[in-house]
């Protein structure tokens, strides 16, 4: 049976936010302050009455994902399930286990499911430069037979608003280990698979993709290339406005990224782990630790100022880390 947080154990959890937000009201006008509300199947951050992020934690066949995500203005980046990948669901991570596809979700041949199990964590706080609201969920991966989870998920979601700067700063990170019972696990995957994000239908075709190194990338297939950069960006233009969207890299990541990136038919970007060229193996005991995040602006961002910002995402994963103990 699908398991989801009972109504007792979510007003626990949305009460808990509501005090931590009145809590900040020393160090953080109303006007400033972030909320978090939760309801049976969505999380919403929100900055005074403007939303920031949605995240689906449950109420879904397949997988949990951030749903939308805006730019300071308040335009919102990312497309789900549009009807030529109805498994797009806006930004999302998944993997391949033991040769279960959790990336599709297909019936024939049958992909696995990441099921819902907690929200723990939830928290509104100030950083040294910067004000966060986290929340995290513990999830279990099930093969189609669903004999048991397969791995064992703890995944933490970070919205940050740095100081002095116009930008959404996501942080997502995530633990995974082979569940009880489980010895050795194969991590693989198609040359996509990992961390995507797919983009508004007026983001396609029509924008341009940087990277740190400023390389070209190698062309996969068709329009599709990958590259090996700390950060990869894409700037195009929503009803004439200009937006950019990075994507970023930990150094402590088991494995630099490769960013898949793609602007046509449809425009996607992804950061994975080059699984489809060497696989990883978990063992009892083990976990993969990875960490990335997702930076949101208005406007057209050059490279200078997408590297200033990375650098202070960088000093923030270790309060991050801290603060989520």
């Amino acid at each position: 049976m699908r398991s989801r947080l009972s109504p007792t154990r979510l007003n626990v959890a949305v009460t808990f936010t509501v005090i931590a937000a009145a809590c900040l009201t020393g160090y953080a006008s109303p006007a400033d302050t972030l909320q978090i509300t939760a309801d049976d199947a969505m999380i919403t951050v929100h900055e005074a009455d403007r939303r920031i992020a949605c995240y689906r934690y449950d109420g879904t066949s397949f997988k949990p994902y951030i749903k939308e995500l805006y730019t300071p203005a308040g335009i919102n980046v990312l497309l789900d399930s549009p009807a030529d990948h109805v498994h797009h669901h806006a930004l999302m991570f998944a993997l391949e286990i033991n040769g279960t596809d959790f990336w599709g979700e297909t019936q024939t041949p049958a992909c696995g499911t990441q099921r819902h199990v907690a929200l723990t964590k939830t928290r509104i706080g100030r950083g040294k430069d910067s004000r966060f609201a986290r929340f995290a969920q513990t999830l279990g991966w099930l093969a189609p037979d669903d004999a048991g989870p397969l791995i064992t998920e703890e995944r933490i979601i970070c919205l940050d608003r740095l100081e002095g700067e116009e930008v959404t700063l996501l942080t997502w990170s995530t633990k995974l280990r082979p569940a009880p019972g489980r010895t050795t696990l194969k991590v693989d995957g198609r040359h996509y698979f990992g961390l995507g994000m797919r983009f508004v239908r007026p983001m396609d075709r029509t924008g341009t993709f940087s990277n740190a190194d400023n390389l070209p990338g190698e062309v996969f297939r068709g329009d599709e290339r990958l590259v090996r950069s700390r950060w990869c960006a894409y700037s195009a233009e929503i009803d004439g406005k200009p937006v950019t969207v990075a994507m970023f890299d930990a150094p402590a990541n088991p494995r630099p990224a490769v960013f898949f990136t793609m602007k046509d038919p449809f425009a996607y970007l992804a950061a994975t782990l080059n699984l489809h060229e060497k696989s990883l193996t978990l063992n009892r005991g083990d976990s993969l630790d990875l960490a990335y995040g997702v930076a949101v602006w208005d406007g057209k961002v050059e490279a200078v100022r997408i590297e200033t910002i990375y650098r202070k995402w960088l000093a923030l994963l270790a309060g991050h880390a801290a603060n989520a103990k």
